[in-house]
């Protein structure tokens, strides 16, 4: 709704700019475009639909694409225009080769136009917009880096034909895009003015700044001049419907993005691995349960390496082992290089940036190393379960408690803290004096330390 909001206020934008020139005349000078019968109506002039391409192309970007433009032809539109805005395609040859043919084939003008600022067309979906009827950029917009040839040369020869070389390893920006003539653009030596049009002016003017001046350049795109208050506007006569994914489409298109796919998977099973210490099943299952299965249909839609997705289920094993135990060690370092390595190498494709990449990284290491421990020894530490029967209790130093370390009570390893300042070092057997938090307080079985302040006291 939002976009469709967008187009429309750029649409509105046009109707009240000035008129402008649509062919020259013999001396070089823009000719006022034909005012057309004041008896015409707005619709008469037929429809056009207009649409949004926006993110990676996914097969359901391209079953949306596919319908619209089913629809213009059924319906009749004068043309179906894409707004445009994405870096590469996650189609495989087979469906971006049926969809550039759905292009060629249609009954009805495909249009492109890569907008608005800021917006691209790289990689296979530059190839894809070589095949439409009618290409437009906006200022601050890039295309190219079309790369090895996907489409059927047999069928599509040589996509962008003479331009080709210079779109295959560069991305160019708008200027460079019309300068090279990838674009056309009818020149004009003068404005409506009779100023002398400059280069710069020269590309503004062979851009689209919006959606509806592209419109108003495209074939079968009819307007006509009206004068109020003394000043000239031009009116849209053709319509034009603005078309986006369902909900559910647009769910399923953005879960298919690399850092959701991956931000989903994890937090799926960080969340299922945590409903596993848990008693019953509660909220934190159903929504890991959620998050693995998009997350699951994301990385099933982009260029993944299975090898990479092993290595993160394999952590979360890892993790899930010395969780159990309350104690990070050896396989939560080997957890942690196999998180990192399958994260790093997760995508063959079109990959994500470096902050879900330190996201997720990060969010994993803090989840598993403090929040996962602290959460199962709150649980064994509830008034049901209660450790008060510890205090007395015999051990064996693990891990050297100066002050802090760790302890084995009945086979169990637990986070241990000296009672006054009193050193254990590993092999040596302690008591358990008291209960701090999540903490038990030891002291050496034999030779605690003594308080002298209960000494003085008796003296």
């Amino acid at each position: 709704m939002i976009a469709a909001a967008c187009w429309l206020l750029g649409l509105f934008a046009l109707v009240a700019a000035p008129a402008l020139a649509q062919d020259d005349t013999d001396d070089g000078t823009p000719a006022p475009t034909p005012v057309l019968d004041d008896g015409a109506q707005v619709g008469d002039a037929g429809f056009v639909d207009v649409i949004e391409v926006s993110g990676l192309l996914d097969p359901v970007l391209a079953d949306f694409v596919t319908s619209s433009l089913d629809a213009a032809e059924r319906d009749g539109a004068v043309a179906l225009v894409l707004q445009l805005n994405s870096r590469d395609s996650v189609l495989d040859r087979e469906r971006l080769n049926e969809l550039a043919r759905r292009f060629a084939d249609s009954s009805v003008t495909v249009a492109v136009w890569v907008g608005p600022s800021g917006s691209r067309a790289l990689n296979e979906v530059a190839q894809l917009v070589g095949v439409a009827d009618v290409v437009g950029v906006a200022p601050g917009a890039r295309l190219g880096r079309t790369g090895e040839q996907v489409l059927n040369p047999d069928e599509f020869g040589q996509v962008w034909g003479e331009h080709a070389d210079v779109l295959r390893n560069d991305d160019l920006d708008w200027r460079e895009v019309i300068d090279a003539g990838v674009v056309p653009c009818e020149r004009v030596d003068v404005d409506e003015l009779g100023r002398p049009v400059s280069e710069e002016e020269q590309q503004v003017r062979c851009a689209a700044v919006t959606v509806g001046d592209f419109l108003l350049d495209l074939d079968g795109f009819q307007s006509r001049q009206v004068s109020e208050a003394d000043e000239i506007r031009l009116e849209p006569l053709t319509l034009v419907r603005f078309q986006g994914l369902s909900l559910l489409d647009q769910l399923m298109h953005t879960v298919a993005s690399p850092p959701v796919a991956y931000l989903l998977f994890i937090i799926g099973l960080g969340l299922l691995l945590f409903e596993f210490f848990t008693a019953g099943v509660g909220v934190a299952g159903v929504v890991g349960a959620v998050c693995f299965l998009l997350g699951s249909y994301g990385l099933a839609v982009l260029e993944t390496r299975g090898w990479a997705i092993a290595l993160i289920v394999i952590a979360l094993l890892g993790y899930g082992i010395d969780v159990q135990t309350g104690v990070p060690r050896a396989w939560t370092a080997i957890a942690t290089v196999c998180f990192v390595l399958g994260t790093l190498f997760l995508y063959s494709g079109p990959g994500m940036s470096w902050i879900p990449t330190v996201v997720g990284i990060g969010g994993m290491l803090l989840a598993m190393l403090a929040g996962m421990p602290a959460m199962v020894r709150t649980r064994f530490s509830t008034p049901t379960i209660g450790r008060e029967w510890m205090i007395g209790e015999l051990g064996e130093v693990v891990e050297s408690v100066s002050p802090d370390g760790v302890v084995r009570i009945r086979g169990a390893l637990w986070r241990a803290r000296t009672n006054r300042a009193t050193p254990s070092s590993v092999g040596d057997s302690v008591r358990v004096v008291a209960l701090e938090g999540l903490f038990l307080e030891v002291e050496p079985e034999e030779g605690g330390a003594v308080d002298y302040r209960e000494k003085a006291r008796k003296g």
